[in-house]
């Protein structure tokens, strides 16, 4: 048996760091990746808290480089995608007061309004050459 992308295999994790943890996969004298983002459909802190040293698991394999003699896995792809809220069944947030929705037109004063420059109409009654 020959690792393809795309293959669903089985395996034994061998190793785990902070970054991720490492599968030797069965029937195949080699070993793979599976990142600490493709873990699990949802957020991993801490990688041990999902896997262990010598614990059985199913990969697919996502990523071949030859070159550098990598294999990358997920388990996360073997996962149903995680069920999502509908807008409506989400809480809205409130609004701060005083605050007005983006969608609303900015309204500006007009210079020529009376009373808007009030310093400037004082100099104008004074009449001081400037």
């Amino acid at each position: 048996m020959s690792v393809e992308l795309n293959a669903v295999m089985k395996g034994k994790v061998t190793g785990i760091q902070s970054f991720g943890a490492f599968v030797e996969l069965e029937g195949e004298k080699k070993q793979g990746l599976v990142h600490i983002s493709e873990v699990s459909n949802t957020y991993v802190k801490d990688i041990n808290e999902f896997l262990t040293v010598g614990q059985e698991v199913e990969v697919k394999v996502i990523k071949i480089d030859e070159e550098k003699g990598k294999i990358s896995l997920s388990m996360r792809a073997l996962m149903p995608e995680p069920e999502r809220k509908e807008r409506s069944e989400r809480p809205r947030r409130e609004r701060r007061p005083g605050r007005r929705p983006s969608s609303q037109p900015v309204s500006y004063k007009d210079p020529q309004e009376e009373g808007f420059n009030m310093l400037g109409e004082e100099l104008k009654k004074l009449n001081l050459d400037l």
